[in-house]
């Protein structure tokens, strides 16, 4: 969880935080593998919200990708120290277990599970909790990031929430009739793997085309999914902001075709690794093993190179 928000019933790691803290932010000057082993972990919330384990991949002037976890019957509201309303473009993917994710401020209540995302913008309030006996592991795309701002330090801007809500009885009384006019008032829109945009980029025979699925795309942020069956590749690919990536399932192998900096320019990535590529540097994606492999990416801000998004 992001910048300060935390746990529901009180503090299920054990551990008791009464001040707000910011959480750490790592940078890479250069392209950068991240193994699951090396990911900096973090504690977040206090008492009243509650407490997240955070796995904190990248946090740098363009992108923010972490995952956080609940045990099961865990969850996060909000305290007056960890505001959970930050001015910045979220996607949440569900990665395990079952997430209820809630605008308290609307009465909005959402149920996703694994392969399932949640896409808000700025000024959302947000709480959710582990339902079931599975503990909840969510990956998160945050731009602008907190190193700019829009985090904690940006939560505390805004007026408290003091009364939240979980209920929309506006609805009782005409439900399913109203359903139809119910989705466009609603904050926090729930994406399922049908939803995605799909592409076939790369240059036209080049390389057997590789569909890329686009969960959410914005001004400020573009997080999609890519999947490789045994033997295939990607074209060459470049982007107008930085990207985060995480394996999703299987091992993934990452090259540099044009990079002349320190260090390798071929890399191999298991399950929960992550890498991240700076803006503007040439990347491509193999699977050289013999099952198929998926991964998510965020790339902030700006999809495409040049002026397009």
């Amino acid at each position: 969880m992001t910048g300060g928000g935390g746990g529901g019933n009180g503090s299920q790691y054990g551990v008791s935080a009464t001040a707000y803290r910011a959480s750490p932010r790592p940078t890479f000057d250069s392209p950068a593998a991240i193994p699951y082993a090396s990911v900096t972990r973090h504690l977040w919330g206090d008492d009243e919200a509650g407490q997240v384990a955070d796995w904190i991949y990248v946090s740098d002037q363009q992108i923010h990708q972490i995952v956080f976890g609940l045990a099961p019957g865990g969850g996060f509201r909000h305290s007056d120290a960890f505001r959970t309303i930050f001015g910045a473009d979220e996607v949440l993917y569900v990665l395990s277990g079952r997430l209820l994710l809630a605008n308290p401020e609307t009465g909005e209540v959402h149920r996703l599970r694994p392969g399932e995302a949640a896409f808000f913008r700025r000024d959302t309030w947000h709480h959710a909790w582990c339902e079931g006996a599975e503990a909840l592991r969510v990956l998160e795309f945050f731009a602008p990031p907190p190193a700019t701002g829009t985090s904690g330090a940006y939560a505390r801007t805004k007026p408290n929430l003091t009364t939240p809500r979980y209920v929309r009885d506006e609805w009782l009384g005409r439900w399913p009739m109203g359903r139809d006019a119910a989705p466009p008032a609603e904050t926090i829109r729930v994406l399922r793997p049908d939803d995605r945009l799909w592409r076939l980029e790369g240059e036209v025979g080049a390389a057997p085309p590789v569909a890329t699925g686009i969960i959410a795309s914005t001004e400020h942020l573009t997080v999609g999914s890519l999947r490789l069956d045994p033997g295939q590749k990607t074209s060459c690919q470049v982007h107008g902001g930085a990207e985060g990536l995480y394996v999703l399932e299987g091992t993934v192998n990452l090259r540099l075709p044009d990079w002349e900096g320190a260090g390798p320019s071929w890399f191999e990535l298991a399950a929960r690794d992550g890498f991240y590529v700076p803006e503007g540097v040439t990347h491509q994606y193999f699977n050289v093993g013999d099952r198929p492999t998926e991964i998510l990416f965020g790339v902030a801000p700006r999809y495409l190179l040049g002026e397009g998004r």
